[in-house]
């Protein structure tokens, strides 16, 4: 193992330096969906981990204004692969290693690595644990925003509790949480013993197991994500299987979907664990990644996202507990009042964030993905290799400004515009309110969940 996490540590201490080479990154580094690198979505961050873009923040150059509170909804950093998939890469890899003959020209290089010189070395007690990766990929992120908002992520609003943190309480979201207060002490004393003070919290940070309406009519429904299944043995899919048995020199049969899948997410782990430009990325062009990346937000779309209204509704907990919170934060104070809280830092899952982000009208394109219709799909805006990377993060920004408090909105540290308020970055938040007075007067979680909170479905979270 020791000598599997050395050329990793390397890259990473290089990637702080300098940044690894742009040749040691895979070309199809921007199509892994949920398992794409934060970095591969902010490229910026490639030549400078810790770069900031300060023009992000963007309220009326009309008004004085000045930030007065922070949420984040931030996903887990980069982790392992579950047991399901760990389970899966042992197959591929003795499948290959045993039968796999020489394939299409040029593949020889390559091909001899993954047969004699890779192992599986991912072992079933990783099940999706954080690793050093997430943890710098969480602490890097805490920098950059206490950056961004010096007043509100200070050392001293940290020290004194004024920041609030939260997590979902599986492990990855826990290490995460903890790495993230970490990057925000970096300028503090680096002699103490770090102090961490956060929440745990599933009711809000998992909410979807909870939701009955969800689970018995979304996770546990087969037919719910029907479409997935029909592409997943449609033409686009059958031509990267036949491919990719062709490069391999394997009978096509041999390779199922979930094998097909599996080496692309190898090539993902390698990256984003490692650093590493691993052999089985040649089994890839960009079109095979293109149709991979589909397959994958198909899936997030129906199951997760805006293929089923339940699946938005199932966030109500969180919507509510964020508006809740801005509500506080921009009330208007007597001279007497106490300060409101800075920051609230609250830490989930791809699973946390694509409902929410559903819910608030977001990704929505006007012709919903579908088995039938991937190559009109190529401009979609719902692509979650985009929207949920490791790291992603949802951050509202509320400002105080002369017409009155301001809200805007940032996914993965860049401005995006509310559904219905096109025209302002920043607009005014009693019209962000008006704008969702349905959901703020509604929503309601148990009569939108029937009212029962046991149930839950399934562990597939990202």
């Amino acid at each position: 193992m020791l000598s599997v996490l050395l050329p990793a540590a390397l890259c990473l201490l290089l990637g702080r330096l300098s940044g690894c080479s742009p040749a040691d990154i895979p070309h199809i580094a921007a199509y892994f969906g949920t398992k794409t690198r934060y970095e591969d979505v902010n490229p910026r961050l490639l030549r400078d981990v810790l770069s900031v873009n300060m023009s992000v923040l963007r309220p009326p150059p009309t008004e004085r204004c000045s930030p007065v509170h922070l949420t984040a909804v931030i996903r887990h950093g980069s982790r392992y692969p579950t047991v399901k998939n760990i389970r899966r890469i042992h197959k591929l890899s003795e499948l290959v290693r045993t039968e796999a003959a020489r394939g299409s020209e040029g593949s020889e290089g390559w091909l001899r690595d993954i047969q004699s010189r890779w192992e599986a070395w991912y072992t079933e007690d990783m099940d999706g644990q954080l690793v050093m990766k997430g943890r710098e990929d969480l602490l890097h992120l805490a920098v950059r925003l206490s950056v961004l908002f010096p007043s509100l992520l200070s050392e001293e609003n940290v020290r004194k509790r004024r920041v609030s943190f939260v997590s979902s309480s599986k492990h990855r979201c826990v290490s995460s949480v903890e790495a993230f207060q970490d990057g925000l002490r970096r300028r503090g004393r680096h002699d103490a013993p770090p102090e961490y003070d956060h929440e745990l919290d599933d009711e809000l940070m998992r909410f979807f197991e909870r939701c009955r309406g969800y689970v018995e009519g979304v996770e546990n429904n087969r037919t719910a994500l029907m479409e997935v299944e029909k592409f997943q043995h449609g033409e686009e899919m059958e031509a990267v299987r036949r491919r990719m048995a062709e490069r391999l020199g394997l009978p096509q049969h041999r390779l199922t979907p979930d094998l097909v899948e599996a080496a692309f997410f190898l090539c993902s782990y390698e990256l984003s664990i490692r650093s590493v430009h691993s052999p089985w990325c040649f089994l890839f062009d960009e079109n095979d990644a293109k149709v991979l990346e589909y397959q994958s937000d198909l899936k997030q779309y129906w199951k997760r996202s805006h293929g089923h209204v339940i699946s938005g509704l199932s966030s109500c907990p969180l919507f509510h507990h964020v508006f809740r919170t801005l509500d506080k934060a921009g009330r208007p104070r007597r001279s007497t009042d106490a300060s409101p809280e800075p920051a609230s830092i609250l830490v989930g899952h791809a699973e946390t964030l694509l409902p929410l982000l559903s819910l608030l009208g977001l990704y929505k394109d006007q012709t919903p993905p579908t088995a039938s219709n991937y190559q009109s799909q190529h401009g979609r805006t719902f692509r979650t290799s985009q929207i949920v990377p490791y790291a992603a993060n949802l951050l509202f920004v509320l400002f105080d400004c002369q017409r009155g408090p301001r809200l805007q909105l940032l996914v993965n540290e860049s401005p995006v515009r509310f559904p219905g308020l096109q025209a302002e970055d920043a607009p005014l938040y009693r019209d962000v309110r008006a704008t969702y007075r349905h959901l703020l007067d509604g929503c309601d979680f148990h009569r939108e969940c029937e009212g029962r909170s046991g149930g839950r479905g399934p562990n597939t979270e990202l």
